[in-house]
Parts: C-alpha cells; structure tokens; sequence
C-alpha cells in the first residue's frame, strides 16, 4: 500500500506510550508549525515567517492539474486516496528523454531499517535513468530529528534534504529556510509549474507544507487530500467468530458494550488496549479549537479532553483494558492485536496494509483488519474528524545551488513524481524485472535482491518527492476495498481545523509553553488520571500552572496568528 506519512509513517509508533502521547500532542493540525504567516501577539517579536494573504497564496501555490494513468477501482470521494485492486500491467512512461544533465546531487533522508550500501544496484538503475547522480545517504530514522539542527547549524546541509514538518520548528524554520534553501518560487508558482506535469498532479495541500516567508521551498512526499491521524481498528474475524458480525457503533455508549460483549480475561482477551489516543474523534477535541464563546484554547482545556480521560480511566478499571498497555508496556502491542488477545486498538492509518495481513495471518489465517466508522460520543449529530495536514514530508534544495542545477533537480523531481501505473513509478519502488523483481499476476514480486536495496523499507527516493497517496496491495485485494470504501465512507467528517497547514515559528521566549511538557511527556498527566493515579482535579492543577508558566502568553500569540489570519482571509 502507498498511503501518507504523518501519524501514518514509520514515526508513528504502533501501540506504544508514544503513540499514546502523540494523538494527544497531535490530534489535529499543528501545535508549533504549520505555512505562511508571522503573527504579531504578545508573548515574543513576529516570527520569521511572513503573513500570505489569499490572493498572494494563490500566485505562489503550483497551479494543481490533476493526471490519472489508470482509473481506479475505488475512486477519490471527499479526498479519500484512489485505489486499485490488481496493478497495471502495460506501464505508461510519463517523462520523455532523459531528465538529467550529468549533474552529481548528495542527500538526506529518514530510513528505519537497515541502511544499503551506497551505490548499491538499484541505485545504479535509477541514477542511469535519471541521468544524474542523486546521492542518497540514508540517516537513522529514530535519530534524525538530532541530526537536522547539526546539519542546519554546522552548514553542513547536502544538495537535497527532507525536512519532516514535525520536526521543523527546532530549526527555526523559517529563518532557515532564508539563510540555507532555494526558492522554487521563479520556477514553480502558478502555472510555471505545468512544464513539469507530474509535480503539477500534486495536490495544492501538499505544496501549502513548503511555503515560508511568502516563498515556496519544498517538495511534499506522500501527499494525501485526506489524512487523519488515528482510526479505530478491531479484529473483524475475532468478532465473526463470537457471532458479532460487523459492529454498528455510533456512539460511545455502543462501544462500551461492544467491549463489555467481547471481553475475556480468563481467556486471555481484553477487549481493547489503550485507545486513548483515538478519543479525540468521537469528543470532538483539536489541538488549537474555539470554545463555545468563541474564545482560542487548546484542546487541554476542553471539555472532551476530560470526558476522555474519565472514559479510558473508566475501561481500564473495568478490566477491558490488555494489563501491558495499562503497564505501560506497549512493545507487544501489535504481536497482542496479532494473536488475538487485544480486539480493538488505536493506530495510524498506515497500519492498514498487505504487510499488516501477511503478518496476522502468520499467526491466525484468518485474521482481518477493519475500522470503526468515525462516531460522535453522543451517538447523535454529524461525526467529525480534524485533519492531519495533507503531508508531514517535505524536502528542500541546498541555496548554493546555480539556477541550472535546480532546473537539472526540477526534472529529476519530476520524474521521481510519476503516478502509480508509470514506468518511472515501477522503477522507483521496485527497481530492474528479473533483478529486483518478478511480475505476477498479484503485480511485483521482489526478490531477495531488491528486497536488500529496492523495497519500500529500504528506498528513500520517495522522501525527496512523491505522488499523490494512491492504495494498492500486492497479493491483497480484499484489504484495498476494505481500506478503500471505509475511505469513501468516512472522508467525508474530515475538517480543516484551526492553523491547518499554516507554517508558524513560535519565538523562542515560548519554546517551553509550546512543548507542552506536561501533557506530552512519558507517564504523562493524562496517562495518570487514565489509570487512577491522578485525579481530573490533579490534571486541573496541571493545566493551571502551564497556562500561569507561559502557556496564556502562547495562547496570546496564536490570537494574534488567528486575528491576522481573519484579516488576510486564510481564516
């Protein structure tokens, strides 16, 4: 499967207490960066960063022109990814020539996995088809976030890096993109962009993440027109097999006693594992929301941040809660789902793949993945989800770049570019037939060799610049239209939350408030008032002293970012 990576990337640890803070720290939209805008409250001098009105944003935006090689078999509702059940066997070449012009570029990008050697095979193939030489060293994934401020502030940056936006705020950002990144503006704003088409059938979302200072920098990766951070799995065979069927939750009363029904502990099954990371769907909580009055907060001092806590701390007394993930111990979470003894869990949307059916069927042939339809806690109303921004990864070019070196990486982006059902596309996610892969009737087929340099787990080109998110699973049909009409299904309740994709440094007098320490840290206090360690009046206390220690300045501050917002229209 070819999906977005934000919370759906390999970041996103899977059922453990990161995941459990992450959903928390990032329910929706951003918390300390999102493109385009320096505000003006109190709380530090305006950000670097710039204020883009609608009118200027539409100049600088790429002009989107949608491309589709192959129609799909389940396509977009609401930006729901296009998917397709069986893969193209007549490859359509979508670049003319060869796009290089001999030019050597080194880069950087995140890898969890095993790092392949350089100049490796596959590498070879690509780079002979590029025309170039792209350079990619692989950085270790769980240590890149401390190696992009040594890179920045060593100025030591390669010719082309990717920058995930989680991680963009330390840097600040938006000085350094100034100081150190390439404009792509002159060669890419509005309709210049169409001399490259596959970079044009990028979504306008995805190219919003690489604006600061009123210039567009970077190129987005796995883009997505709808991107949540959490669903709400449960094991569909499990509850087949208990003469459940498919569950019709709609509220948060029906999966209580859906959870109470499936529940065994002297069988080894707990109904669920921590799931508190997902109630912010069904409370109707983001990270930055206007109360009933009309006011900024953020979703701490909501009223569904604390219903949710009341509610996990009300599982886990019941006993319907995996004792691990009540421990704290969320590193057999997945092999828990995997062997049944947890049937309904929280995870990314990325977890929902062929990798995760091969897998489960390694320990129960029957096992299937489904997803809650997103529900609404009062099992009444219209349920909502916030948005996750259409992408979390995006890559820039070195400033010391000539204007014909850019032009040489606009092309080679280009081809890096090409859609699912493309010769390019074949190449850069499978590598050479016969070397890398075999074809067969459930599509590609890698081989031991490309599985060692060409497979998604190891390849890196994508983080440089990929299409848009389009599903399709090797071997797997069945989990493409299940992953697919729940997409089609649910799309439709995501919304744009408050500060969506707007790139904002906060001043470093608010670094320490816009961490958000208390609520994001392991044994969080959230984690404690779930396990009845803490009590709602402790969290109270907690959020009390945040706001006195600098989180009502940082609050200010983002009513200035909302007030200017309103008044250049971006609102």
């Amino acid at each position: 499967m070819h999906r977005a990576a934000s919370h759906n990337s390999p970041l996103n640890s899977r059922m453990t207490r990161r995941g459990f803070l992450t959903a928390t720290a990032g329910a929706a939209g951003a918390v300390a960066a999102a493109p385009l805008l320096a505000a003006c409250g109190s709380g530090g001098a305006p950000a670097k960063t710039g204020a883009v009105s609608t009118s200027l944003l539409e100049r600088i935006l790429p002009k989107y022109k949608a491309s589709s090689l192959v129609k799909p078999d389940y396509p977009s509702i609401a930006g729901s990814s296009p998917a397709y059940l069986s893969y193209p066997t007549n490859l359509v070449r979508t670049v003319t020539g060869i796009p290089g012009s001999g030019g050597s570029y080194s880069a950087i990008t995140p890898l969890w996995g095993t790092i392949p050697s350089a100049n490796n095979p596959f590498d070879q193939a690509v780079n002979s088809a590029l025309g170039a030489t792209v350079s990619v060293a692989p950085a270790n994934g769980n240590n890149y976030a401390t190696i992009l401020p040594q890179l920045f502030s060593g100025n030591k940056l390669p010719d082309w890096i990717q920058v995930p936006t989680f991680w963009a705020p330390p840097l600040n950002f938006g000085q350094a993109a100034e100081d150190r990144l390439a404009d792509l503006t002159p060669y890419l704003a509005g309709s210049k962009i169409n001399q490259y088409p596959n970079l044009a059938a990028i979504f306008s979302d995805g190219w919003q993440a690489g604006i600061w200072d009123d210039k567009l920098y970077g190129f987005p990766s796995y883009t997505a027109g709808f991107n949540v951070g959490y669903q709400l799995y449960y094991r569909a065979d499990i509850l087949d097999s208990l003469g459940v069927g498919t569950p019709n939750v709609t509220s948060i009363n029906d999966l209580w006693d859906l959870a109470q029904e499936v529940n065994d502990p002297k069988g080894k099954r707990w109904a669920m594992g921590d799931i508190f990371g997902y109630l912010f769907q069904p409370y109707n909580y983001a990270s930055w929301m206007l109360d009933d009055k009309g006011n900024l907060i953020t979703m701490y001092e909501s009223d569904g941040i604390i219903e949710a806590m009341n509610w996990m701390a009300k599982a886990i007394k019941a006993g319907l809660v995996h004792p691990d993930q009540v421990a704290g111990n969320f590193g057999n979470g997945i092999t828990e789902f995997y062997s049944g003894q947890m049937v309904i869990v929280s995870d990314g949307m990325g977890a929902w793949n062929a990798a995760d059916a091969q897998k489960g069927q390694a320990s129960n042939k029957k096992y299937t993945r489904a997803s809650f339809d997103f529900f609404t806690a009062s099992g009444s109303g219209t349920p909502q989800i916030p948005l996750e921004a259409a992408t979390a990864w995006t890559s820039y070019l070195n400033k010391s770049l000539t204007a014909k070196q850019i032009e040489e990486c606009l092309r080679i982006a280009n081809y890096l570019a090409a859609p699912f059902g493309s010769y390019e596309y074949n190449l850069l996610n499978y590598g050479v037939e016969g070397v890398d892969y075999t074809a067969g009737s459930a599509g590609p087929q890698l081989t031991s060799n490309g599985t060692k340099y060409a497979g998604s787990s190891v390849s890196t080109y994508n983080f440089l610049v990929s299409p848009n998110n389009a599903t399709y699973n090797a071997g797997y049909p069945q989990v493409t239209k299940a992953c697919a009409t729940w997409g089609q299904r649910n799309a439709k309740s995501g919304y744009q939350p408050l500060f969506y994709e707007l790139n904002v440094t906060v001043p470093n007098s608010l670094s320490s408030p816009n961490a958000f320490t208390p609520f994001t840290q392991t044994d969080n206090i959230m984690y404690e008032v779930a396990r009845g360690r803490a009590s709602i009046a402790d969290y109270q206390s907690t959020l009390a002293t945040w706001k006195r220690d600098g989180g009502n300045k940082l609050k200010s501050f983002y009513e200035g970012v909302l007030a200017q917002q309103k008044k250049l229209g971006t609102a």
